[in-house]
Protein backbone atom coordinates (compact mmCIF):
# COMPACT_ATOMS: atom_id res chain seq x y z
CA UNK A 1 0.00 0.00 0.00
CA UNK A 2 1.09 3.71 -0.80
CA UNK A 3 2.33 5.31 2.11
CA UNK A 4 2.58 9.39 2.28
CA UNK A 5 5.83 10.25 3.93
CA UNK A 6 8.02 12.91 4.39
CA UNK A 7 11.07 13.26 2.63
CA UNK A 8 13.66 12.28 5.88
CA UNK A 9 10.82 9.37 6.89
CA UNK A 10 11.25 8.39 2.95
CA UNK A 11 15.15 7.74 3.16
CA UNK A 12 14.90 6.11 6.57
CA UNK A 13 12.77 3.61 5.60
CA UNK A 14 13.80 2.58 2.03
CA UNK A 15 17.66 3.74 1.25
CA UNK A 16 20.20 1.26 3.02
CA UNK A 17 24.35 1.06 2.68
CA UNK A 18 25.36 -0.05 -0.62
CA UNK A 19 21.71 0.37 -2.57
CA UNK A 20 21.53 1.42 -6.14
CA UNK A 21 19.68 4.03 -6.57
CA UNK A 22 18.52 6.26 -9.64
CA UNK A 23 17.30 9.74 -9.84
CA UNK A 24 14.57 11.23 -12.38
CA UNK A 25 15.04 14.63 -13.91
CA UNK A 26 17.22 16.78 -16.42
CA UNK A 27 19.58 19.70 -16.51
CA UNK A 28 18.24 22.70 -14.51
CA UNK A 29 16.09 20.58 -12.14
CA UNK A 30 13.10 19.87 -14.49
CA UNK A 31 11.16 16.77 -13.20
CA UNK A 32 14.02 16.57 -10.14
CA UNK A 33 13.19 15.30 -7.08
CA UNK A 34 15.25 18.37 -4.80
CA UNK A 35 13.06 17.67 -1.62
CA UNK A 36 14.49 14.12 -1.44
CA UNK A 37 18.23 15.17 -2.27
CA UNK A 38 18.24 17.34 0.82
CA UNK A 39 17.30 14.65 3.00
CA UNK A 40 19.66 12.06 1.42
CA UNK A 41 22.32 14.43 2.20
CA UNK A 42 21.56 15.44 5.99
CA UNK A 43 21.55 11.36 6.03
CA UNK A 44 25.19 11.61 4.50
CA UNK A 45 26.04 14.00 6.58
CA UNK A 46 24.75 12.38 9.92
CA UNK A 47 26.59 9.17 9.03
CA UNK A 48 23.12 7.06 8.55
CA UNK A 49 24.20 6.13 5.06
CA UNK A 50 27.08 4.57 2.88
CA UNK A 51 28.40 3.58 -0.13
CA UNK A 52 25.08 4.19 -2.32
CA UNK A 53 25.54 2.65 -6.43
CA UNK A 54 24.03 6.34 -7.90
CA UNK A 55 22.85 6.11 -11.31
CA UNK A 56 21.58 8.62 -13.53
CA UNK A 57 21.05 9.67 -17.19
CA UNK A 58 21.24 13.72 -17.53
CA UNK A 59 22.84 15.61 -15.14
CA UNK A 60 20.81 17.35 -12.35
CA UNK A 61 22.32 20.34 -11.32
CA UNK A 62 22.02 24.06 -11.23
CA UNK A 63 26.17 24.60 -11.24
CA UNK A 64 26.17 24.77 -7.29
CA UNK A 65 24.39 23.01 -4.71
CA UNK A 66 21.38 21.44 -6.31
CA UNK A 67 20.29 18.50 -7.64
CA UNK A 68 23.10 15.92 -7.64
CA UNK A 69 25.26 18.14 -5.86
CA UNK A 70 23.47 17.13 -2.84
CA UNK A 71 25.15 13.78 -3.06
CA UNK A 72 28.25 15.08 -2.55
CA UNK A 73 28.78 14.11 0.84
CA UNK A 74 32.01 11.84 1.91
CA UNK A 75 31.37 7.90 2.03
CA UNK A 76 27.49 8.75 1.06
CA UNK A 77 28.65 7.59 -2.39
CA UNK A 78 30.69 4.29 -3.43
CA UNK A 79 29.79 4.35 -7.56
CA UNK A 80 28.32 6.56 -9.82
CA UNK A 81 27.33 6.45 -13.36
CA UNK A 82 25.75 9.24 -15.35
CA UNK A 83 24.72 10.81 -18.45
CA UNK A 84 25.97 14.08 -17.42
CA UNK A 85 28.38 15.89 -14.65
CA UNK A 86 28.83 19.80 -15.44
CA UNK A 87 26.09 20.73 -13.55
CA UNK A 88 26.69 19.27 -10.58
CA UNK A 89 30.71 20.12 -9.99
CA UNK A 90 30.53 18.52 -6.44
CA UNK A 91 30.03 15.52 -7.26
CA UNK A 92 33.04 15.73 -10.01
CA UNK A 93 35.28 16.98 -6.68
CA UNK A 94 34.32 13.61 -5.25
CA UNK A 95 35.50 11.70 -8.59
CA UNK A 96 38.62 13.58 -9.09
CA UNK A 97 39.47 13.41 -5.56
CA UNK A 98 39.03 9.28 -6.11
CA UNK A 99 36.71 9.38 -3.80
CA UNK A 100 34.08 7.55 -5.94
CA UNK A 101 34.13 5.33 -8.62
CA UNK A 102 33.15 8.04 -11.39
CA UNK A 103 31.63 7.17 -14.61
CA UNK A 104 30.28 8.93 -17.83
CA UNK A 105 28.17 6.95 -20.62
CA UNK A 106 25.83 8.48 -23.14
CA UNK A 107 22.56 10.16 -21.67
CA UNK A 108 20.57 8.20 -24.19
CA UNK A 109 21.41 4.60 -23.76
CA UNK A 110 21.08 5.18 -20.14
CA UNK A 111 17.82 6.12 -20.26
CA UNK A 112 17.42 3.14 -22.57
CA UNK A 113 18.84 0.79 -20.02
CA UNK A 114 15.66 1.47 -17.93
CA UNK A 115 13.29 -0.30 -19.84
CA UNK A 116 15.80 -2.90 -20.16
CA UNK A 117 16.77 -3.37 -16.28
CA UNK A 118 12.63 -2.80 -16.31
CA UNK A 119 11.88 -6.13 -18.97
CA UNK A 120 14.50 -7.87 -17.38
CA UNK A 121 16.28 -8.49 -20.67
CA UNK A 122 20.64 -8.28 -20.91
CA UNK A 123 21.00 -4.87 -21.09
CA UNK A 124 21.08 -2.38 -24.36
CA UNK A 125 23.12 -3.28 -27.21
CA UNK A 126 23.81 -0.44 -29.90
CA UNK A 127 26.75 1.24 -32.05
CA UNK A 128 26.17 4.18 -29.57
CA UNK A 129 29.58 5.27 -28.34
CA UNK A 130 32.15 3.00 -30.35
CA UNK A 131 35.41 4.71 -31.76
CA UNK A 132 34.54 7.21 -28.96
CA UNK A 133 35.79 7.59 -25.22
CA UNK A 134 32.81 4.93 -24.07
CA UNK A 135 34.59 2.40 -26.37
CA UNK A 136 36.32 0.09 -24.03
CA UNK A 137 39.29 0.38 -26.37
CA UNK A 138 39.64 3.69 -25.41
CA UNK A 139 38.29 4.34 -21.94
CA UNK A 140 35.41 2.49 -21.42
CA UNK A 141 33.23 5.69 -19.91
CA UNK A 142 35.82 5.32 -16.65
CA UNK A 143 36.80 8.65 -15.22
CA UNK A 144 38.99 8.10 -12.85
CA UNK A 145 41.39 5.46 -11.36
CA UNK A 146 38.53 4.14 -8.69
CA UNK A 147 36.24 3.47 -11.79
CA UNK A 148 39.70 1.31 -12.89
CA UNK A 149 39.79 -0.81 -9.99
CA UNK A 150 35.79 -1.26 -9.72
CA UNK A 151 35.98 -2.60 -12.95
CA UNK A 152 33.79 -2.18 -16.53
CA UNK A 153 30.38 -1.43 -17.27
CA UNK A 154 30.32 -1.56 -20.90
CA UNK A 155 31.62 -4.51 -23.23
CA UNK A 156 32.83 -4.69 -27.21
CA UNK A 157 30.63 -7.65 -28.43
CA UNK A 158 30.59 -8.85 -32.21
CA UNK A 159 27.05 -9.23 -33.26
CA UNK A 160 26.08 -10.57 -36.85
CA UNK A 161 29.39 -9.45 -37.60
CA UNK A 162 29.25 -6.01 -36.11
CA UNK A 163 31.09 -4.70 -34.26
CA UNK A 164 28.63 -3.20 -30.70
CA UNK A 165 28.69 -2.11 -27.47
CA UNK A 166 26.69 -3.87 -24.55
CA UNK A 167 25.47 -2.00 -21.58
CA UNK A 168 24.72 -4.31 -19.10
CA UNK A 169 21.36 -4.47 -16.59
CA UNK A 170 21.44 -4.57 -13.37
CA UNK A 171 19.13 -4.57 -10.51
CA UNK A 172 17.90 -1.17 -8.99
CA UNK A 173 16.95 -0.89 -5.17
CA UNK A 174 15.19 2.34 -5.24
CA UNK A 175 14.32 4.87 -7.98
CA UNK A 176 13.51 8.55 -6.76
CA UNK A 177 11.04 10.12 -9.11
CA UNK A 178 8.71 13.32 -9.70
CA UNK A 179 5.51 14.06 -9.98
CA UNK A 180 2.91 16.98 -10.02
CA UNK A 181 0.10 15.39 -8.06
CA UNK A 182 -0.52 11.88 -6.31
CA UNK A 183 -4.17 10.54 -5.71
CA UNK A 184 -4.57 8.50 -2.59
CA UNK A 185 -3.60 4.60 -4.18
CA UNK A 186 -0.38 6.11 -5.62
CA UNK A 187 -1.53 7.15 -9.19
CA UNK A 188 0.15 10.45 -11.10
CA UNK A 189 0.06 12.72 -13.10
CA UNK A 190 2.50 15.02 -14.74
CA UNK A 191 0.94 18.12 -16.14
CA UNK A 192 2.76 20.73 -15.11
CA UNK A 193 6.43 19.21 -15.31
CA UNK A 194 8.36 20.62 -18.59
CA UNK A 195 9.51 17.03 -19.50
CA UNK A 196 8.71 13.53 -18.87
CA UNK A 197 12.11 12.18 -18.93
CA UNK A 198 12.33 8.28 -17.86
CA UNK A 199 10.26 8.55 -14.58
CA UNK A 200 8.04 5.40 -16.21
CA UNK A 201 11.07 3.23 -16.87
CA UNK A 202 12.46 3.97 -13.93
CA UNK A 203 9.49 2.95 -11.48
CA UNK A 204 9.31 0.08 -13.40
CA UNK A 205 12.81 -0.78 -13.25
CA UNK A 206 12.78 -0.17 -9.66
CA UNK A 207 9.79 -2.11 -9.03
CA UNK A 208 10.41 -4.93 -11.38
CA UNK A 209 14.08 -5.67 -9.65
CA UNK A 210 11.78 -6.31 -6.21
CA UNK A 211 13.04 -2.43 -5.15
CA UNK A 212 11.31 0.88 -4.28
CA UNK A 213 9.77 3.99 -5.81
CA UNK A 214 9.67 6.81 -3.88
CA UNK A 215 7.68 9.85 -5.67
CA UNK A 216 7.98 13.74 -4.83
CA UNK A 217 4.48 15.55 -5.34
CA UNK A 218 3.37 18.79 -5.57
CA UNK A 219 -0.12 17.65 -3.90
CA UNK A 220 -1.84 14.22 -2.37
CA UNK A 221 -5.26 14.77 -3.80
CA UNK A 222 -8.43 12.35 -3.36
CA UNK A 223 -8.71 8.77 -5.23
CA UNK A 224 -10.66 9.46 -8.19
CA UNK A 225 -10.56 13.36 -8.95
CA UNK A 226 -7.89 12.96 -11.10
CA UNK A 227 -8.65 12.69 -15.12
CA UNK A 228 -7.41 9.43 -15.71
CA UNK A 229 -6.13 10.88 -19.28
CA UNK A 230 -3.24 13.12 -17.08
CA UNK A 231 -2.12 9.74 -14.97
CA UNK A 232 1.13 8.49 -16.87
CA UNK A 233 2.35 6.69 -14.13
CA UNK A 234 0.04 4.30 -12.14
CA UNK A 235 0.14 3.22 -8.54
CA UNK A 236 1.06 -0.28 -8.71
CA UNK A 237 4.18 1.14 -9.52
CA UNK A 238 4.20 3.65 -6.21
CA UNK A 239 5.73 3.08 -2.93
CA UNK A 240 5.59 6.37 -1.27
CA UNK A 241 4.72 9.56 -2.12
CA UNK A 242 6.79 12.63 -0.82
CA UNK A 243 4.64 16.35 -0.71
CA UNK A 244 7.43 18.86 -1.33
CA UNK A 245 7.88 22.65 -0.10
CA UNK A 246 7.45 24.80 -2.95
CA UNK A 247 10.93 26.07 -3.49
CA UNK A 248 11.81 22.37 -3.64
CA UNK A 249 9.17 21.85 -6.33
CA UNK A 250 9.74 24.26 -8.72
CA UNK A 251 9.34 23.36 -12.68
CA UNK A 252 13.30 24.51 -13.43
CA UNK A 253 16.45 25.86 -11.50
CA UNK A 254 14.95 28.91 -12.84
CA UNK A 255 11.14 29.22 -13.12
CA UNK A 256 8.74 28.21 -10.25
CA UNK A 257 6.62 27.84 -13.02
CA UNK A 258 5.12 27.98 -16.56
CA UNK A 259 2.77 26.66 -17.67
CA UNK A 260 3.90 27.12 -21.09
CA UNK A 261 6.65 25.24 -20.38
CA UNK A 262 4.29 22.08 -19.66
CA UNK A 263 2.02 22.77 -22.53
CA UNK A 264 -1.30 23.64 -20.96
CA UNK A 265 -1.27 27.08 -22.19
CA UNK A 266 0.15 28.56 -25.40
CA UNK A 267 1.88 32.04 -25.41
CA UNK A 268 2.35 34.52 -28.15
CA UNK A 269 6.20 34.50 -29.00
CA UNK A 270 7.14 38.08 -29.76
CA UNK A 271 10.08 38.40 -32.13
CA UNK A 272 13.79 37.57 -30.99
CA UNK A 273 15.77 40.34 -30.56
CA UNK A 274 18.12 40.29 -33.15
CA UNK A 275 21.90 38.94 -32.22
CA UNK A 276 24.21 42.10 -32.44
CA UNK A 277 26.72 41.74 -34.87
CA UNK A 278 29.87 39.53 -33.08
CA UNK A 279 31.51 36.07 -33.72
CA UNK A 280 28.68 34.38 -32.17
CA UNK A 281 25.86 36.09 -35.10
CA UNK A 282 28.87 35.64 -37.59
CA UNK A 283 28.83 31.72 -36.60
CA UNK A 284 25.04 31.30 -36.04
CA UNK A 285 24.23 32.78 -39.39
CA UNK A 286 26.64 30.48 -41.33
CA UNK A 287 25.77 27.70 -39.39
CA UNK A 288 22.26 28.74 -39.94
CA UNK A 289 23.00 28.51 -43.89
CA UNK A 290 22.77 24.67 -43.47
CA UNK A 291 19.63 24.22 -42.29
CA UNK A 292 17.41 21.83 -44.22
CA UNK A 293 14.00 22.11 -45.38
CA UNK A 294 11.07 20.62 -42.98
CA UNK A 295 14.44 19.36 -41.21
CA UNK A 296 13.97 17.53 -37.62
CA UNK A 297 16.71 19.56 -35.79
CA UNK A 298 18.44 19.40 -32.17
CA UNK A 299 20.11 22.93 -31.26
CA UNK A 300 23.14 22.36 -28.74
CA UNK A 301 22.90 24.78 -25.52
CA UNK A 302 25.30 27.36 -25.86
CA UNK A 303 27.36 28.63 -29.81
CA UNK A 304 24.39 26.51 -31.31
CA UNK A 305 21.17 28.18 -29.57
CA UNK A 306 21.95 31.43 -32.04
CA UNK A 307 21.14 28.92 -35.01
CA UNK A 308 17.63 29.56 -34.00
CA UNK A 309 17.66 33.26 -32.97
CA UNK A 310 19.00 33.75 -36.75
CA UNK A 311 15.86 31.89 -38.21
CA UNK A 312 13.89 33.84 -36.37
CA UNK A 313 15.32 36.92 -37.42
CA UNK A 314 15.61 35.87 -41.27
CA UNK A 315 11.68 34.72 -40.84
CA UNK A 316 13.11 30.96 -41.60
CA UNK A 317 10.15 28.82 -40.33
CA UNK A 318 10.73 25.49 -42.52
CA UNK A 319 12.37 23.55 -39.34
CA UNK A 320 11.10 21.34 -36.23
CA UNK A 321 13.30 22.02 -33.16
CA UNK A 322 14.14 19.11 -31.29
CA UNK A 323 15.19 18.52 -27.55
CA UNK A 324 16.72 15.22 -26.54
CA UNK A 325 14.17 14.99 -23.35
CA UNK A 326 11.82 15.01 -25.32
CA UNK A 327 10.28 18.01 -26.66
CA UNK A 328 9.16 18.29 -30.31
CA UNK A 329 8.51 21.72 -31.91
CA UNK A 330 8.17 24.92 -30.25
CA UNK A 331 10.74 27.06 -28.51
CA UNK A 332 13.93 25.55 -26.84
CA UNK A 333 14.38 28.00 -23.77
CA UNK A 334 18.01 28.33 -22.33
CA UNK A 335 20.10 29.20 -18.98
CA UNK A 336 18.27 28.01 -15.78
CA UNK A 337 15.33 26.45 -18.13
CA UNK A 338 17.35 24.47 -20.38
CA UNK A 339 15.76 21.33 -21.21
CA UNK A 340 12.31 23.05 -21.19
CA UNK A 341 10.39 24.47 -24.44
CA UNK A 342 7.88 27.03 -25.16
CA UNK A 343 4.75 26.26 -27.50
CA UNK A 344 5.53 22.41 -28.00
CA UNK A 345 3.96 20.00 -30.47
CA UNK A 346 4.35 17.41 -28.02
CA UNK A 347 6.31 15.99 -25.37
CA UNK A 348 7.62 12.39 -25.34
CA UNK A 349 9.57 10.15 -22.80
CA UNK A 350 13.55 10.65 -22.99
CA UNK A 351 14.18 6.93 -24.42
CA UNK A 352 11.74 7.28 -26.46
CA UNK A 353 13.11 10.17 -27.77
CA UNK A 354 16.07 8.70 -28.09
CA UNK A 355 15.18 5.80 -29.92
CA UNK A 356 14.21 8.18 -32.62
CA UNK A 357 17.91 9.72 -32.33
CA UNK A 358 19.62 6.48 -32.41
CA UNK A 359 17.92 5.17 -35.55
CA UNK A 360 18.88 8.43 -37.07
CA UNK A 361 15.40 10.30 -37.24
CA UNK A 362 17.12 13.38 -36.59
CA UNK A 363 18.39 15.35 -40.68
CA UNK A 364 20.83 17.83 -38.93
CA UNK A 365 22.01 18.51 -35.59
CA UNK A 366 24.26 21.63 -34.43
CA UNK A 367 26.23 21.38 -31.54
CA UNK A 368 29.08 23.19 -29.79
CA UNK A 369 32.86 23.04 -30.61
CA UNK A 370 35.28 22.92 -27.46
CA UNK A 371 38.44 21.04 -29.19
CA UNK A 372 38.58 19.71 -32.41
CA UNK A 373 41.77 18.18 -33.91
CA UNK A 374 43.17 16.92 -37.27
CA UNK A 375 41.12 13.86 -37.32
CA UNK A 376 37.99 15.61 -36.60
CA UNK A 377 37.34 14.56 -33.68
CA UNK A 378 35.46 16.48 -30.90
CA UNK A 379 35.98 16.93 -27.32
CA UNK A 380 32.98 18.08 -25.42
CA UNK A 381 32.99 16.19 -22.26
CA UNK A 382 36.80 16.58 -20.41
CA UNK A 383 39.37 18.85 -20.09
CA UNK A 384 42.06 18.94 -17.92
CA UNK A 385 41.25 17.87 -14.54
CA UNK A 386 37.58 19.28 -15.31
CA UNK A 387 34.53 16.31 -16.24
CA UNK A 388 32.07 17.92 -18.19
CA UNK A 389 30.39 14.56 -19.38
CA UNK A 390 29.13 13.67 -22.84
CA UNK A 391 25.08 14.18 -22.21
CA UNK A 392 23.20 13.30 -25.01
CA UNK A 393 25.73 14.38 -27.60
CA UNK A 394 27.14 10.77 -28.42
CA UNK A 395 23.84 10.02 -29.45
CA UNK A 396 23.19 12.81 -31.06
CA UNK A 397 26.22 13.23 -33.44
CA UNK A 398 26.89 9.37 -34.09
CA UNK A 399 23.28 9.66 -35.49
CA UNK A 400 22.27 12.30 -37.35
CA UNK A 401 22.12 12.75 -40.95
CA UNK A 402 24.70 15.66 -41.06
CA UNK A 403 26.37 17.07 -37.89
CA UNK A 404 27.18 21.01 -37.82
CA UNK A 405 29.87 21.94 -34.87
CA UNK A 406 29.79 25.40 -33.89
CA UNK A 407 32.02 27.51 -32.36
CA UNK A 408 35.13 30.15 -31.80
CA UNK A 409 38.03 29.26 -33.30
CA UNK A 410 40.09 29.73 -29.78
CA UNK A 411 38.30 30.84 -26.53
CA UNK A 412 39.53 32.90 -23.12
CA UNK A 413 39.40 36.58 -24.38
CA UNK A 414 38.70 36.28 -27.95
CA UNK A 415 37.89 40.05 -29.33
CA UNK A 416 36.78 40.67 -32.82
CA UNK A 417 35.36 43.46 -34.83
CA UNK A 418 33.73 43.93 -38.17
CA UNK A 419 33.99 47.04 -40.55
CA UNK A 420 32.75 47.15 -44.26
CA UNK A 421 31.78 43.87 -44.39
CA UNK A 422 35.89 42.53 -43.43
CA UNK A 423 36.34 40.76 -40.14
CA UNK A 424 39.46 41.36 -38.20
CA UNK A 425 40.82 39.65 -35.07
CA UNK A 426 41.37 42.28 -32.44
CA UNK A 427 42.38 39.68 -29.82
CA UNK A 428 43.16 35.89 -30.53
CA UNK A 429 42.23 33.77 -27.37
CA UNK A 430 44.24 32.00 -25.06
CA UNK A 431 43.16 29.16 -25.53
CA UNK A 432 44.01 27.25 -28.84
CA UNK A 433 40.71 24.82 -29.65
CA UNK A 434 42.23 23.36 -33.06
CA UNK A 435 44.95 21.13 -31.42
CA UNK A 436 46.59 18.25 -32.55
CA UNK A 437 44.87 15.24 -30.70
CA UNK A 438 42.08 15.80 -28.54
CA UNK A 439 42.11 15.60 -24.42
CA UNK A 440 39.10 13.13 -25.21
CA UNK A 441 37.34 11.36 -28.02
CA UNK A 442 33.40 12.46 -27.83
CA UNK A 443 32.97 12.42 -31.42
CA UNK A 444 35.08 10.08 -33.55
CA UNK A 445 35.57 11.90 -37.26
CA UNK A 446 36.54 8.05 -38.24
CA UNK A 447 33.03 7.03 -37.11
CA UNK A 448 31.69 9.52 -39.25
CA UNK A 449 33.88 8.67 -42.30
CA UNK A 450 32.86 5.25 -42.16
CA UNK A 451 29.00 6.26 -42.36
CA UNK A 452 29.44 8.60 -44.94
CA UNK A 453 28.22 11.06 -42.65
CA UNK A 454 28.85 14.81 -43.67
CA UNK A 455 30.15 17.07 -41.03
CA UNK A 456 31.15 21.07 -40.87
CA UNK A 457 33.30 22.69 -38.18
CA UNK A 458 32.00 26.29 -38.38
CA UNK A 459 34.19 28.95 -36.61
CA UNK A 460 33.58 32.76 -36.71
CA UNK A 461 37.24 32.95 -38.89
CA UNK A 462 37.11 30.02 -41.03
CA UNK A 463 34.33 27.02 -42.35
CA UNK A 464 36.05 23.12 -42.37
CA UNK A 465 34.97 20.27 -43.10
CA UNK A 466 35.56 16.45 -42.82
CA UNK A 467 36.42 14.88 -46.16
CA UNK A 468 38.48 11.43 -47.20
CA UNK A 469 41.77 13.36 -47.29
CA UNK A 470 41.28 14.79 -43.74
CA UNK A 471 40.03 18.18 -41.74
CA UNK A 472 40.15 20.16 -45.17
CA UNK A 473 39.86 24.44 -44.80
CA UNK A 474 37.05 25.38 -46.81
CA UNK A 475 35.90 28.87 -46.55
CA UNK A 476 37.83 32.07 -44.71
CA UNK A 477 36.14 34.84 -43.61
CA UNK A 478 36.72 38.51 -45.46
CA UNK A 479 39.87 40.07 -44.14
CA UNK A 480 41.10 37.29 -42.76
CA UNK A 481 44.95 36.18 -43.51
CA UNK A 482 44.91 32.69 -44.11
CA UNK A 483 48.24 32.27 -42.71
CA UNK A 484 48.62 34.65 -39.64
CA UNK A 485 44.33 34.18 -38.65
CA UNK A 486 44.25 30.60 -39.24
CA UNK A 487 47.41 28.52 -39.68
CA UNK A 488 49.31 30.30 -37.21
CA UNK A 489 46.70 29.69 -34.76
CA UNK A 490 45.85 26.35 -35.17
CA UNK A 491 48.18 23.10 -34.30
CA UNK A 492 47.82 20.85 -37.33
CA UNK A 493 47.93 22.01 -41.27
CA UNK A 494 44.48 20.94 -42.88
CA UNK A 495 44.01 20.13 -46.38
CA UNK A 496 43.85 23.03 -48.52
CA UNK A 497 42.91 22.93 -51.49
CA UNK A 498 40.17 25.34 -52.70
CA UNK A 499 39.19 27.66 -50.21
CA UNK A 500 36.73 30.37 -50.88
CA UNK A 501 35.55 33.62 -48.89
CA UNK A 502 32.48 33.32 -46.64
CA UNK A 503 29.49 34.41 -48.11
CA UNK A 504 29.79 38.11 -47.55
CA UNK A 505 26.04 38.84 -46.07
CA UNK A 506 27.22 37.11 -43.07
CA UNK A 507 29.14 40.29 -42.17
CA UNK A 508 26.92 42.95 -43.09
CA UNK A 509 24.01 44.09 -40.78
CA UNK A 510 21.34 43.86 -42.35
CA UNK A 511 18.97 40.55 -43.22
CA UNK A 512 20.94 38.26 -45.21
CA UNK A 513 17.59 37.22 -46.81
CA UNK A 514 18.03 33.18 -46.06
CA UNK A 515 16.17 30.83 -47.55
CA UNK A 516 15.51 27.04 -46.71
Amino acid sequence: MMKILTAREAVETFFFDGATVTFGGFANGLMHPEEIMAALEDAGRGGHLRDLKIVYASGQGDSADRGLNHLAVDGLCKTIIGGHWGLAPKLGKLALENKVAAYNLPQGVISELFREIAARRPGVITHVGLDTFVDPRLEGGKINQAACEAGDVVKLIELEGEEKLFYPSFPIDVAVIRATYADEHGNCTFEKEGIYAEAVAQAQAAHNSGGKVIVQVEEVVSYGCLDTRLIRLPGIYVDAVVVAEPRHHMQTFGTQYNPAFSGEIRVPLDALAPLPMSERKIIARRSAMELIPHAVTNLGIGMPEGVAAIAAEEGLTGMILTTEVGAVGGVPAGGLDFGAATNVDCILEQPVQFDFYDGGGLDVAFLGLAQMDKMGNINVSKFGPKVAGCGGFINITQNAKKVVYCGTFSAGGLKVAVNDGRLSIIQEGRVRKLINQVEQVTFAGSYAMKHRQPVLYVTERAVFELTEDGVELKEIAPGIDIQKDVLDQMDFVPVIKDVKVMDERIFCDELMGLKL
